[in-house]
């Protein structure tokens, strides 16, 4: 479930309603990484103070205002570094529960409950029946959404070794789907080319076909039937053992629900417990969708080679929508309210992005930069109003002459 792609349209004075800032903005060049090559993970705050973007050398040369590009890049990258320096000191004072170990608990807290989920689904009763509901669609959700996430960034680990393990763990057995793809795809592109037009703009999250209540509305319900289809199709663009290893780990964990499902939970036929699968894998992709495309489109998008540099592009391209005790559980913090914290420092916990948050946004605001956010009803409200300007037509680039 990690495939993040969208898009926006925006105009002058937008801000976290959809509109954007007026807040000048500098170019840059560079070319995309090469598909199938598998994006770092465990990247360090230091990495990030120095504009670090994910993939190869990307060849940035972003021009800032016009006829001193090489004084503002520098001023770029001093504010990043500094707030690189701030957070640093933050993530250096804090223990590992802080910075692993919440989240950790968050997770294995999910495990737990699936004995109690399973269960309840064999109660004749609608109540405990739909307790059961509810408790599977929470700890997959959970597992699928928040355990990918942090598993693509290798932020539950300073292992790399287990970094990778859990990323197979969570991503294809628990997620059904490839950890290859995922990983390039949410961590190189999209973070690496955030609102970049072609690259990192979450364009795959767009069906220009469906009608907008279709696509609000109705198509999230196809997220678990459409995910392994979707993974299937991009195993061609990895080695044949890594395909082979997804095919098992995609497998095993459908069949293990399936299993449980008639052997736990008492189901009778094949249908009523794919019926309850779907059920139970759906019951929270309404928001799944939802946030992807919420703290994206509708925000200023770039060309790849008139890009600002990271902290603008970040601060310009990305929202934060208000905590929610339900989505903070399932999805995590850095994919909710500190979104803009977790594309800044994408090797963060959730835990730890939400530690940072103060410190990220009176930085921002203190330097004049963009600090999106907005809630989830008025993004809903927007894209129902605008969805033919923001999810069907091309978005237009974002046109900024200079750094504030």
């Amino acid at each position: 479930m990690l495939l993040e792609d969208g898009e926006p349209a925006r105009r002058r004075g937008q801000r976290a309603n959809g509109e954007v800032s007026g807040t000048p903005c500098p170019e840059g060049t560079g070319d995309p990484p090469a598909q199938g090559t598998p994006a770092p993970t465990g990247i360090t705050v230091e990495a990030m103070a120095e504009g670090w973007e994910p993939g190869p050398a990307l060849g940035d040369r972003d021009v800032t205002p016009r006829g001193t590009p090489q004084r503002a890049g520098q001023h770029e990258e001093a504010l990043m570094s500094e707030l690189s320096e701030l957070v640093q000191k933050v993530v250096k004072s804090s223990s590992w529960w802080d910075r692993h170990g919440v989240d950790i608990s968050i997770l294995a807290c999910s495990f737990l409950l699936l004995p109690a989920g399973f269960l309840c689904l064999r109660s004749a009763q609608a109540i405990p029946f739909l307790a059961g509901v509810l408790t599977l669609g929470v700890v997959h959700h959970t597992l699928a959404v928040k355990g990918s996430h942090l598993a693509s960034h290798n932020a539950l680990t300073e292992s790399k070794s287990w970094g990778k393990v859990w990323a197979i763990f969570f991503i294809e057995l628990c997620s059904a789907f490839t950890a290859e793809q995922a990983t390039y795809n949410h961590v190189k592109m999209h973070h690496g080319y955030t609102n970049v037009i072609g690259l990192g703009d979450s364009s795959t999250w767009k069906l220009p076909f469906l009608n907008c209540y279709v696509y609000m509305f109705i198509a999230p319900l196809a997220v678990p039937v459409i995910t392994p289809l979707v993974a299937l199709g991009l195993l061609r663009n990895v080695e044949w053992t890594a395909a082979l290893r997804t095919l098992c780990c995609m497998f095993l964990g459908l069949y293990c629900h399936y299993w449980l499902l008639l052997h736990v939970s008492g189901f009778q036929s094949l249908w009523s417990a794919l019926l309850c699968m779907l059920l139970t894998r759906s019951l929270l992709a309404h928001p799944y969708i939802h946030v992807n495309i919420f703290q994206h489109i509708g925000l200023p998008m770039f060309a790849a080679d008139r890009k600002p540099k990271r902290i603008h592009l970040m601060s310009l391209g990305v929202l934060n929508l208000p905590r929610n005790a339900l989505l903070d559980w399932s999805f995590g913090h850095s994919l909710i309210s500190c979104h803009v914290e977790h594309h800044l420092f994408p090797s963060l916990s959730d835990n730890m992005c939400l530690k940072i948050k103060p410190i990220v946004s009176q930085y921002l605001k203190q330097k004049k930069l963009p600090y999106n956010e907005d809630t989830y009803t008025s993004r809903l409200r927007l894209f129902l109003q605008r969805y033919e300007e923001l999810m069907v037509h091309a978005p237009p680039i974002t046109e900024l002459v200079g750094i504030q």
